[in-house]
């Protein structure tokens, strides 16, 4: 695509427009930052991303990188890694953070959610198997939950560990003594993340862009 020259022809924003939902200016400022990261190459590499400096300190910096190079969340029926990705892939990754557009239909709604919560269920689904450890979901758990500002971290760490035994109980009902539960496939974390908001707590900000002021038109 043009994604691999100076600059973006204008049928080639308006298709990651429509592929994405960004804007066009949206998209010309991130294929922008792209090329920066990227000292104007045409591909964008794991070390690209380790260099930054806002990523340093954040608590899911591996699985935020991991996520941009997982082939699972470039919209393909694929499983695996790459090493680099061009700008469309890194554009399809970073739509998963953009805020949901206004007057957006029921349908559109939970269509969207549903797109983030498996992006969020990939990022910790590391083995890529289809599911995801009680440990991994207590830590997942955890983040999102650390973003609300009353709630202090052994209360989250409470609420986490609480949410591990309902986990258990809504997926595997009455277990044996023996039995041993291996963890959360996708169609239970729908289920166990049914009530809790996911558009405003999946964001990300870097590269000198703060996905929650991309705000969207209609």
């Amino acid at each position: 695509m043009g994604s691999s020259q100076s600059q973006l022809q204008e049928h080639e924003v308006q298709d990651l427009s429509e592929k994405t939902g960004f804007s066009p200016e949206q998209i010309r400022n991130l294929h922008k930052r792209f090329k920066n990261l990227t000292k104007n190459r045409d591909t964008l590499s794991r070390n690209d991303l380790e260099n930054i400096p806002d990523l340093t300190f954040n608590p899911i910096r591996s699985q935020i990188i991991n996520a941009f190079f997982d082939k699972r969340n470039f919209s393909r029926e694929e499983v695996g890694a790459v090493e680099e990705i061009v700008f469309e892939e890194f554009l399809t990754v970073m739509s998963h953070f953009r805020p949901l557009k206004q007057n957006l239909t029921q349908e559109d709604k939970e269509r969207i959610r549903k797109e983030k919560l498996r992006f969020l269920f990939n990022m910790h689904d590391k083995d890529s198997d289809g599911m995801i450890t009680l440990d991994e979901y207590r830590k997942l758990v955890e983040e999102l939950l650390s973003t609300t500002p009353t709630i202090e971290a052994e209360t989250s760490k409470a609420i986490a560990d609480a949410a591990m035994l309902e986990v258990a109980s809504v997926t595997m009902g009455q277990m044996a003594p023996d039995e041993v539960y291996e963890g959360i496939r996708f169609e239970h974390f729908l289920q166990i993340l049914n009530g809790v908001e996911i558009a405003s707590r999946m964001y990300i900000r870097f590269l000198y862009v703060d996905t929650t002021t991309m705000g969207c038109s209609n």
